[in-house]
């Protein structure tokens, strides 16, 4: 009778043994090797107004808006390491960009060619892991991808069907004990798409791009041998060409494709397209927004360009070149009010502004000449 209540005394003390390692295991394996998904919404989309920054449209404040995380299973070792290292950018507003900011815009023109479909995923990896996990990393992060996709628009007037409006920045976190790791992709969020109301696939983009090709390799087969005649060349090609849009209601009238293939624009579209011929001529301009004081005292938003010419750099407004005129007759003289202008003669109705959108980076422009060209 003893050794038979012995057996089972120790046949408890045996179960109580193994259930406080087996519990002490469960704390310690969850601890170690748990994977787990952050449940509270984070700040994970930054917007900026649809480049609208003409004189009939406030430029708008970027917002950021809580969006929860996507729900992660444990898949990350099957994720390639996402590199943009070996991309190499050499343009105006890119090269004043932070690192960060730099690798997203790299992933930007990396994809260039996958985003025409407006539902692409832009992968940028886990390489934000450790500005993430600083206390104030995810504001830093969407001010980078802010700087960014400002800087890739206004670089590049050939990503027209683009709505950064519509691009969600996700952050997805995984956790593994103390060590958290965050991987960082683009897509279009709750959006069918993330481009332009005025396409909705890239078979009208690619029909887009090759009307603007014809019609841009139409202008230029009539360059000339040096860079003075090609500047004029462009800039008068879109004063004759091109129609300012009083309305404010057609479509694409803020890009290339309503300037060049529409033929009506407002003064972001003209700027666009000048900007992006001369990227086509080969030579260095940039896109500048800020305020006009019009003739009748009135000041707006407004777009222009800055154009490099024999080392010097010069104001060129080809919106303002081409006037809006109630009797249909507009002196030639008027046509170049605003062609290669220094900063003594257009600084007195235009001032620019290198900040985008409020809050957003404050970007830099060449200095130009104080002298117009002669």
């Amino acid at each position: 009778m003893k050794s038979k209540l012995a057996t089972i005394i120790m046949l408890i003390v045996m179960f109580l043994i193994i259930a406080v390692f087996g519990l002490f295991g469960m704390i310690l394996w969850n601890e170690i090797a748990k994977v787990e998904t952050s449940t509270q919404p984070e700040k994970v989309k930054t917007v900026i107004s649809e480049n609208k920054n003409t004189i009939d449209k406030d430029i708008k404040t970027p917002k950021i808006i809580e969006n929860p995380f996507d729900e992660i299973q444990d898949n990350s070792n099957q994720r390639e390491e996402i590199d943009y290292s070996n991309v190499t950018i050499n343009k105006y507003f890119y090269n004043q960009l932070e690192e960060y900011a730099k690798t997203i815009y790299k992933a930007f023109e990396t994809n260039k060619e996958n985003m025409k479909t407006g539902t692409y995923k832009v992968e940028l990896g886990s390489s934000f892991t450790s500005l993430l996990n600083e206390s104030n990393g995810q504001e830093q992060l969407g001010k980078y991808y802010q700087s960014a996709i400002e800087a890739y628009t206004y670089d590049n007037p050939d990503v027209f069907y683009l709505s950064p409006n519509k691009m969600y920045l996700n952050i997805e976190t995984t956790t593994r004990g103390n060590n958290v790791t965050y991987y960082v992709y683009i897509n279009s969020g709750s959006e069918p798409n993330y481009l332009i109301d005025e396409f909705s696939s890239k078979k009208q983009i690619d029909t887009a791009i090759s009307a603007i090709e014809q019609t841009k390799n139409k202008i230029l087969q009539n360059r000339k041998s040096n860079t003075y005649d090609n500047i004029k060349m462009v800039h008068d090609y879109l004063i004759e060409n091109t129609e300012y849009d009083t309305t404010i209601s057609k479509r694409n009238i803020y890009n290339i494709y309503g300037a060049m293939i529409g033929k009506q624009a407002v003064c972001e579209g003209y700027a666009r397209s000048f900007k992006y011929l001369m990227d086509s001529l080969g030579i260095p301009c940039t896109l500048v927004i800020g305020k006009g004081t019009n003739s009748e005292g009135k000041t707006e938003n407004h777009a222009w360009n800055y154009v490099q010419l024999d080392n010097y750099w010069y104001a060129v407004d080809c919106t303002w070149d081409d006037p809006v005129s109630t009797s249909g007759w507009v002196s030639e003289a008027s046509k170049k009010r605003y062609f290669l202008k220094g900063s003594t003669d257009m600084i007195k109705d235009h001032t620019p502004s290198g900040q985008f959108t409020e809050g957003g980076k404050n970007f830099s422009y060449p200095a130009l000449s104080t002298s117009n060209y002669e």
